[in-house]
């Protein structure tokens, strides 16, 4: 076998585990949130969770806007893993203030992604400040009313930037692949959020007393500490044995346009600018309709909205981000190697169409099932209180754009690990398009069509849809420029299957109540879905 298939074997069964590891991450983070919501949902109001979504909303842009762009170029650097696996002297040598150019390139790699991801902490500072000031200066008088509201946004900015200081251990873990250790200090993290935010809220109310949103704070601060102590207890013992240091260190080299201030690639640089730029309308993208809702509605419609997408967005959460995030890696591996062969590209392709082959197949099955179950399980996750006619029609339509956010999720990790600069920049152009066509749906669902939150989700959908339409077109013409080729018939199902879902969709949808016809057509649907797959 040659070197480059091996490399492409290695990649690929390097991603089947670290997809497997990444999917536990969320599992396990999502079942602690799970639990704690449910045994604090009965005790908190529609408008305090509203506010908790907008603390989330500001905890999450401090951390996007100072770390996105830096990951994504880190993904780009080549790794050379002969040193990484081999046996060393044993000696643990510390690493000296700078390396030189003769250290192996495996060492100057990865004391390179190191050094970069000090950029996010520097990029940090600035972003906690800006958001901070921001949000506490246009919050509505209701908002800054509620009690312990200004400590909690201090205590979320320095949660913040508590994990922005993970960085380092994090470029490590990824370059390296330790998804096993990632698992065990990312599950532990959100088990202490999850046991601080319950503990605090269950203590509240049996005390009578009124805490505001600080639990979320001090849930966020948690979760920071405790992800930046587990990495410290076990990333350090690796990197002396890989010879390359935690702290930004000077690369020697004779070259001096290859580093920036001997320490940062800049081709590394130069590719996050881009990508920077181009976050900022991502993110709009991404977290539009939070702010949309923030700006439109009132706490108690974004307190609604909020248990719809979490509740609705579960599957995505658990299943869709590992699966998008490990995919990234993969792409990276594959498509920025320094070689360019085509069974690269082709390995990358069959990774890509396995992906949206299983996705789509799995929207099969959530159109019909998702609208007709949500109706029924939603008085027991959120009792009575949340349970009314506009929660469960919002969940049953939110059921729809989950494939939606799926397919787009997936196209676009292919196109941020693919992209030339030129191609980013390009892309943010029409994300900025895109961006602008979304307020206005938005805009008008909410404000002309007075659809509220049914039509901020209607403007997802449209919005997902026009995103992954332009990924798609990317993707044929990258894959032509290889050599090879992509259709639609690739990974789509057999119209059989298609028929028998939206036959079920109609029909469950006119059924109410009727078990008898539930299984009936549940029946059908797998029938015919088997059937289609045999032909």
């Amino acid at each position: 076998m040659s070197q480059s298939g091996e490399n492409v074997d290695r990649i690929l069964a390097s991603s089947v585990s670290g997809m497997t590891f990444l999917i536990i991450v969320q599992i396990a983070s999502r079942l602690f949130t799970f639990i704690a919501n449910q045994l604090i949902l009965r005790t908190l109001s529609p408008a305090i969770l509203g506010i908790g979504t907008q603390l989330e909303l500001y905890f999450i842009s401090i951390l996007y806007f100072s770390r996105e762009s830096i990951r994504t170029a880190i993904q780009r650097q080549p790794f050379h893993e002969t040193s990484a696996t081999a046996n060393h002297d044993g000696s643990h040598r510390q690493i000296s203030g700078k390396l030189s150019r003769t250290s192996q390139p495996q060492t100057i790699s990865s004391q390179s992604v190191v050094n970069m991801s000090y950029l996010s902490i520097s990029m940090g500072v600035p972003s906690a400040f800006i958001f901070a000031t921001l949000y506490t200066q246009f919050a509505s008088q209701e908002v800054s009313e509620t009690p312990f509201y200004l400590p909690a946004v201090t205590i979320t900015t320095v949660a913040s930037l508590t994990e922005l200081c993970v960085e380092p251990f994090f470029a490590v873990v990824q370059q390296y692949t330790l998804y096993k250790k990632r698992a065990i200090v990312e599950t532990a993290a959100a088990f202490m959020k999850s046991l601080t935010v319950c503990g605090l809220f269950t203590w509240a109310s049996w005390k009578d007393r009124d805490l505001g949103v600080l639990p979320f704070a001090l849930g966020y601060l948690c979760y920071s500490l405790s992800l930046i102590s587990g990495y410290y207890l076990t990333i350090p013992k690796l990197t002396s044995r890989w010879r390359f240091s935690l702290l930004p260190t000077k690369i020697r080299s004779s070259d001096k346009s290859i580093y920036l201030a001997d320490r940062f690639p800049r081709h590394l640089v130069t590719l996050s600018t881009n990508v920077f730029f181009q976050s900022i309308v991502k993110h709009l993208l991404t977290q539009g309709d939070a702010m949309i809702l923030a700006a439109m509605t009132s706490l108690k419609d974004q307190g609604i909205y909020s248990l719809a997408s979490n509740y609705g967005g579960l599957i995505a959460r658990v299943l869709f981000q590992p699966i998008e995030e490990n995919s990234r890696a993969v792409f990276s591996s594959l498509l920025n190697s320094g070689e360019q062969h085509a069974s690269n590209v082709s390995a990358a392709k069959a990774h890509l169409i396995e992906i949206l082959q299983a996705y789509v197949m799995l929207a099969v099955f959530i159109f019909p099932l998702g609208p007709y179950l949500v109706p029924r399980i939603l008085p027991l996750l959120g009792g009575h209180r949340w349970a009314s006619p506009d929660v469960g029609s919002l969940l049953s339509l939110y059921c729809y754009y989950i494939p939606f956010l799926a397919f787009n999720g997936i196209t676009e990790a292919f196109v941020s690990s693919a992209a030339s600069a030129s191609d980013l920049r390009r892309q943010a152009y029409w994300m900025g398009a895109f961006s602008a066509s979304f307020a206005l749906a938005a805009y008008l669902f909410l404000k002309i069509g007075g659809l509220g939150a049914h039509g901020l989700v209607w403007a997802n959908i449209i919005n997902m849809a026009v995103r992954t339409a332009w990924s798609f077109t990317f993707l044929r013409s990258y894959f032509y420029l290889h050599g090879n080729s992509l259709a639609l018939a690739e990974f789509c199902l057999r119209p059989q299957t298609w028929i028998a879902g939206a036959l079920s969709s109609i029909i469950l949808a006119r059924q109410g109540h009727d078990d008898t016809a539930y299984r009936n057509f549940v029946k059908a649907l797998m029938f015919c879905t088997g059937y289609s797959l045999l032909m």
